[in-house]
Formats: C-alpha cells, sequence, structure tokens
C-alpha cells in the first residue's frame, strides 16, 4: 500500500488507531508517507502531517490510542481470569459429552469401530476423533 504513494498523494484512514496497534508503527508508516511526498488524513481527528503541530498532535493522538489499546487488553484478561476464579472457561462447548468420549475411545480401542465410522455414529467430523484419540494416547 505505501509502496504505491507518489507525492502529492494523500492517505486516509478512518481513525488513527485503525492505521497500526503502536505508536512505534504509527511514526514508522509516517516517516514512509513523508518519504514519499505524500500526506496524511483522519476522518475522525484533525490532523495535518505537513506541519509541525499536526505530527505532534498525530503523536499525541497515537500515543492515547495506544493506552487505550494497553487498558482494553489489560481489563480483558482481569475479567478472563475472574471468570477461571468462578469456574467458567471460555471457548466453545465440546460436541461430546465425557460419557460419549469415553464410548469413543473404548470402541476404537477395542477395535469394533474405525474413527471414521465413530464420527458418523456420533456425528462429529472425523477431527473431532482424531483429537480425542490423540488426546487419550497422552500419559
Amino acid at each position: 500500500m505505501l509502496e504505491q504513494l507518489r507525492k502529492g498523494d494523500v492517505l486516509v484512514v478512518w481513525k488513527l488507531d485503525r492505521l497500526s496497534r503502536s505508536l512505534k508503527d504509527v511514526l514508522l508508516l509516517m516517516e514512509k508517507v513523508e518519504q514519499a511526498g505524500a500526506g496524511f488524513r483522519s476522518l475522525t481527528e484533525v490532523i495535518d502531517t505537513t506541519s509541525p503541530g499536526g505530527r505532534m498532535m498525530m503523536q499525541m493522538v497515537g500515543t492515547f490510542a495506544e493506552f487505550e489499546r494497553a487498558m482494553l487488553r489489560e481489563r480483558t484478561q482481569n475479567g478472563l481470569d475472574a471468570a477461571r476464579k468462578q469456574g467458567r472457561i471460555g471457548g466453545r462447548r465440546p460436541k461430546l459429552k465425557p460419557h460419549q468420549q469415553k464410548e469413543i475411545v473404548s470402541l476404537v480401542n477395542s477395535g469394533q469401530k474405525n474413527a471414521a465410522d465413530a464420527a458418523r455414529l456420533f456425528n462429529v467430523h472425523p477431527a473431532t476423533i482424531s483429537r480425542l484419540l490423540q488426546r487419550d494416547k497422552i500419559p
């Protein structure tokens, strides 16, 4: 994208934090835009990178955006930790109940069914059976 910028072009983004995830990356991207002789415009923040004040404003907005992302990441992690302490786990619910998993393992290990037959019998993808059998093999 930045390789295609030419003198007089303007890089337009909706919001500065949509351009990059860190201030360092924003500054590197802005340097490349400047080297290409192009301008930068954010539709939600008033930023004019052709003036010293505009560059300072861009850096300040980028700093706050990075801070906001870090706070969001921290709050999310704290929420996940609190949920784990309450016994909740994230992710998709298992397709098979524990007694079904045991039954599949015993059917396949005894040779009564192969993995593909067990998958059809329990209406799951064969990969589900493969993962179950791999997990069962681990001591």
